[in-house]
């Protein structure tokens, strides 16, 4: 079969994919080759082919940050990975460690640098990390993106500590690794989510209490009730301006609201202002740094976690496979499989 590699052409709207045959990259200086095994997609994916995303994707663009794959070349220079190695790439190119520089920001896989939804992907060694041994290539194939954001909610500025409480909210895959990175942490977990089948599946992943929304409009009072009227320390918001002012009631004095991604309200909705009698930090993240996702995989390592899979697609229904993410409400990661 030959080589393929998917491009992001946003005059299609929805069905902005195009596909064209690939030749094997030659790396430069400081770059690794990998041969794509799996590749995952993410609600910013969808949002860059919408062309909602906050940064605009560049034109052609191969997407998808999320991959996994077998280093077959390097560059001059390289020393952090060799032939064979089974590898992904960091969320932004060239973000290692501490504060994130504004810079940085602009500089990220399958939006201004080609992705993972090709037969082979070229990522510069600055963003390569390496997989836990224990996982499928479909599981690795997922840790990038809602892997690392849910991590870094949970782990700074300060870490969940044991006997602490986090709200997850929301049923994506961020929520999903939340509340099983939560639980690594040792940290007790309410999960909010939106019907009686959800419920039982966040349970079985480790949620401690659920409550559906569908059944409990006012779930913000709910968990009150669960935590003795203290509130939760930690809320894990995963949906946004929506569900935000809910999260405000539902947290404690001093708790810490980390937001994750780019957030619109529906149409027609207003915001209320959540800060009214609260005190508590509100924050906003992106993702995560190369060391924060080596982090993760040390503990993912150690804890022997496996990602929420939903469903995988062959390479050739890749375009499926992102009508099954927009459309299906997928309970865990949607995966694209290499041949």
């Amino acid at each position: 079969m030959n080589a393929i590699a998917y491009h992001l052409d946003s005059r299609l709207g929805r069905e902005g994919l195009t596909t064209r045959v690939q030749e094997v990259p030659q790396p430069g200086p400081n770059q690794v080759v990998i041969r794509v095994r799996a590749a995952s997609i993410n609600r910013r994916d969808v949002m860059l082919m919408d062309g909602v995303y906050p940064l605009p994707a560049t034109p052609d663009i191969i997407p998808l940050s999320d991959g996994v794959g077998e280093v077959i070349a390097v560059g001059d220079n390289v020393t952090r990975a060799v032939l064979g190695d089974r590898v992904t790439a960091s969320y932004f190119v060239r973000w290692i460690e501490g504060p994130q520089r504004l810079a940085q920001v602009a500089e990220q896989y399958g939006a201004t640098y080609n992705g993972m939804l090709a037969t082979y992907a070229l990522i510069e060694e600055d963003s390569v990390v390496h997989v836990p041994e224990h996982l499928t290539d479909v599981e690795a194939a997922t840790l990038t993106c809602a892997g690392v954001v849910a991590w870094a909610a949970l782990t700074k500025p300060v870490p969940v500590g044991p006997g602490e409480t986090v709200l997850t909210v929301g049923s994506g895959a961020v929520a999903l690794f939340g509340v099983q990175h939560a639980k690594m942490l040792g940290a007790r977990v309410i999960s909010i989510t939106s019907g009686p089948d959800k419920a039982e599946r966040l349970r079985k992943l480790g949620a401690d209490e659920v409550i559906d929304r569908s059944a409990t409009p006012n779930w913000d009072e709910a968990v009150l009730e669960l935590t003795d009227g203290h509130g939760v320390e930690h809320v894990l918001e995963a949906v946004g301006l929506p569900t935000l002012s809910k999260s405000v009631r539902a947290a404690g004095y001093n708790a810490t609201i980390t937001m994750i991604g780019a957030s619109q309200l529906p149409e027609g909705q207003s915001f209320e202002n959540p800060f009214v009698g609260a005190y508590l930090g509100i924050r906003r993240i992106a993702v995560g740094s190369r060391g924060d996702f080596e982090a993760m995989n040390r503990a993912i390592t150690e804890h022997r976690l496996r990602p929420v899979i939903d469903r995988t697609f062959p390479l050739d229904r890749a375009a499926e496979a992102y009508r099954y993410f927009r459309e299906d409400n997928p309970f865990g990661k949607v995966v694209v499989t290499m041949p």
